[in-house]
């Protein structure tokens, strides 16, 4: 009678997680109008810049960026920074290299060929600076995810008080964006939690916005390229339907007048 009732509890424990996960599958993301989206779709050169100050202010002390560089920074199609400030940005940020002549490393100012400073040395320390958890590299993390920029603007905005009867273990969150409504990254964004060079108000909607448009960009890079190239493609197809179509005519109605 005792293993039946624990398999009962368990059952219900399983049935009650299972609940809460597809609850969670069925919430609605949030949608916006993202400038990258469609054949024409472009980057907004402001939210890139913006998003990447709210990257480096907010982000970067927890989550890395492996596949960015900060030359990147000024390339065309991104954030597009001038060179001297994608330069300054760089200096900013201390990186190891060497060894030097005496077979020491050093430590020197990053350059524009280096990759972005990974917030910690090795995935242990992550963990152990995060209660266990390991923060994901950032870089492709738009196209990762299912839902892509609306998931994660969503989840940026869906942290909540836990409904009525809901516990949560300590360090962790809800958010009714995230798989099984649990998450153990605390609420990142408050309303004026940067201040924009550009002046732009920082609310929690507008720096969520732009951070996910620059974590499209640093998943995409050449989406812009691409689009350009699929849209002259398209313009070539039918001129090509055209000419072949015209070519047809031609030649058939050469056929009908000789029979």
């Amino acid at each position: 009678m005792k293993k039946i009732s624990t398999l009962i509890y368990l059952i219900f424990l399983l049935s009650i997680g299972s609940y809460q996960a597809n609850a969670a599958e069925k919430t609605e993301l949030l949608k916006i109008d993202w400038s990258f989206n469609g054949l024409f779709g472009k980057f907004d050169r402001g939210s890139l810049q913006r998003g990447y100050q709210v990257y480096s202010e907010v982000c970067a002390s927890c989550h890395s960026m492996k596949y960015l560089s900060y030359r990147n920074l000024s390339e065309k199609g991104g954030p597009e920074f001038s060179v001297e400030q994608a330069k300054a940005i760089a200096s900013s940020f201390e990186v190891t290299d060497g060894p030097n002549e005496d077979g020491d490393m050093f430590t020197r100012p990053a350059k524009l060929s280096d990759k972005f400073v990974m917030p910690y040395e090795n995935k242990k320390a992550a963990q152990a600076a995060n209660g266990g958890a390991y923060p994901p590299d950032m870089s492709v993390l738009a196209k990762a995810r299912s839902g892509g920029a609306d998931y994660l603007y969503s989840l940026l905005l869906g942290y909540e008080t836990p409904p009525s009867g809901v516990k949560l273990d300590d360090g962790v969150y809800y958010n009714k964006y995230m798989y099984g409504n649990n998450i153990k990254m605390a609420k990142p964004l408050d309303d004026d939690l940067v201040e924009y060079s550009d002046g732009t108000t920082a609310s929690e909607e507008q720096m969520a916005k732009d951070v996910v448009t620059f974590l499209m960009w640093a998943a995409e890079p050449h989406l812009e390229s691409r689009h350009k190239m699929g849209f002259k493609a398209i313009v070539y197809l039918i001129i090509l339907t055209i000419l072949v179509y015209l070519s047809m005519k031609k030649i058939w109605s050469r056929v009908e007048t000789e029979v």
